[in-house]
């Protein structure tokens, strides 16, 4: 026989039950042992006929979808193709992704009052509030931000960045990694709009016993009336400041003597001074840093570039430099949306209503939050520090095979003992959270 293709083996195709996501019912032991099923019932709009999906089939579908690597509806039928783990975890229904669209769509429709947007936001709170009643953290960071999405759909507006899409403002937990509240936003929606109003969102989520002690956020947050309210709170904060006239006044008020290096050759200096806006109840620390840059030109001239964060950390709990590190931590937060958009689909949208968008974006949120307490709740330490893309990696891209044989299903992985081991672990940990589940 002549061999007529590279490799010599022969292809075939079975009717065994396989699955090459076998890690997936990781998640999905999870998502039901926290209550995702449970809540999305409880909240969400009912069908309007007894033929209808209830919303806990579109939630659960989506959720899982985006925890193993689909990006739009469309996805959905890889993953109900998929027998063996449908099998596995009980799935019976998965939409098809016409009837997920039409879903979405009015989910968020405004006849109804968003009512399926809001009850996502009510699904979000509670399984936000089952994992932090198991973290011992009292006091958490609030990290304010806004992320760009590009979309060039129907009613998607201009950027200030010039660009048809979003601009979601999120607001993360620093020490947990969750977002504790999404607001989805117009393109043309100015980054300064609603801060108070969206840091009074954020508290208002908070669990009895857990507050908000630190917030941190870009110039977009440099307004009297949020720093009043952070104030009032006894919220410790530090905002990058707006370098407008009053305060390259006072920069160019400071004494040359003042402005030092934290450590020599570390290439900028910094200096300290007391503001106060027009309208805030009281004055505050300056932290500036100062570097020395040349322009581009044909004299080579040198200039001070200057960056300002404003804050009411006082000078016996932290020098200028320790503000300032502690203010870059807010970093992390722009780290947590990349994982968020890149790790789970959220960095296009599939829908040319902004309201469905907004569903579609929320059940990301809630799919983003639930790995989270996924890698805090039910896996070993080690893998806590881990994206999403590396647990499909390693745990969800896993081929198996289904047995059943005398009424027990066997779910046979190909890999090693280690594997296993871990699996069983993971297993063991949802099980006793499932049995520990509060409201």
């Amino acid at each position: 026989m002549i061999q007529q293709t590279i490799f010599p083996f022969k292809l075939a195709a079975t009717k065994e039950a396989l699955t090459s996501r076998s890690g997936s019912f990781l998640f999905a032991e999870y998502n039901h042992g926290i209550g995702l099923r449970e809540l999305s019932d409880k909240y969400l709009p009912a069908p309007g006929s007894n033929r209808g999906f209830k919303p806990s089939v579109f939630v659960n579908s989506m959720v899982l979808l985006f925890q193993s690597g689909g990006r739009s509806f469309e996805d959905l039928r890889e993953l109900k193709n998929d027998d063996g783990l449908m099998k596995l975890i009980g799935y019976d229904n998965i939409p098809d992704p016409d009837t997920a669209g039409d879903w979405t769509r009015r989910m968020g429709s405004k006849t109804n009052g968003q009512a399926g947007l809001n009850g996502l936001g009510d699904v979000r709170d509670t399984l936000n509030h089952r994992l932090m009643r198991r973290d011992i953290t009292k006091e958490y960071t609030l990290d304010a931000d806004v992320t760009g999405i590009v979309a060039e759909k129907e009613e998607a507006q201009y950027t200030y960045k010039g660009e048809k899409g979003y601009m979601p403002m999120l607001g993360f937990l620093y020490e947990l990694g969750i977002c504790l509240y999404d607001e989805f936003r117009e393109g043309n929606t100015s980054p300064a709009s609603g801060q108070n109003v969206f840091y009074k969102e954020c508290k208002d989520r908070m669990p009895k016993g857990k507050r908000i002690g630190y917030y941190r956020a870009d110039s977009a947050s440099y307004q009297s009336e949020l720093i009043n309210e952070l104030e009032e709170d006894k919220v410790i904060w530090a905002i990058t400041a707006d370098l407008d006239k009053a305060v390259k006044a006072l920069i160019r008020e400071i004494p040359e003597g003042q402005w030092q290096e934290p450590e020599k050759g570390c290439g900028y200096e910094i200096a300290e001074t007391v503001h106060s806006m027009n309208n805030t109840k009281q004055a505050f620390r300056l932290v500036i840093k100062r570097e020395l840059r040349k322009q581009s030109n044909l004299f080579e001239v040198e200039t001070y570039f200057h960056h300002a964060v404003a804050t009411n950390w006082t000078e016996e709990a932290r020098s200028g430099v320790e503000v300032l590190k502690w203010h870059n931590q807010r970093g992390q937060a722009e780290n947590f949306n990349k994982e968020l958009k890149n790790g789970f689909g959220m960095e296009r949208m599939p829908c040319g209503q902004t309201e469905a968008n907004a569903v579609f974006f929320r059940i990301g949120v809630v799919a983003y939050n639930l790995f989270i307490g996924f890698k805090r709740l039910s896996c070993p330490e080690s893998w806590a520090k881990h994206t999403i893309a590396t647990f499909r990696w390693k745990m969800i891209q896993v081929a198996g095979r289904i047995v059943k044989h005398a009424g027990v299903v066997t779910l046979k992985i190909a890999a090693g003992m280690e594997k296993l081991e871990l699996f069983l672990a993971i297993r063991r940990r949802t099980y006793e959270l499932n049995l520990a589940s509060d409201s």
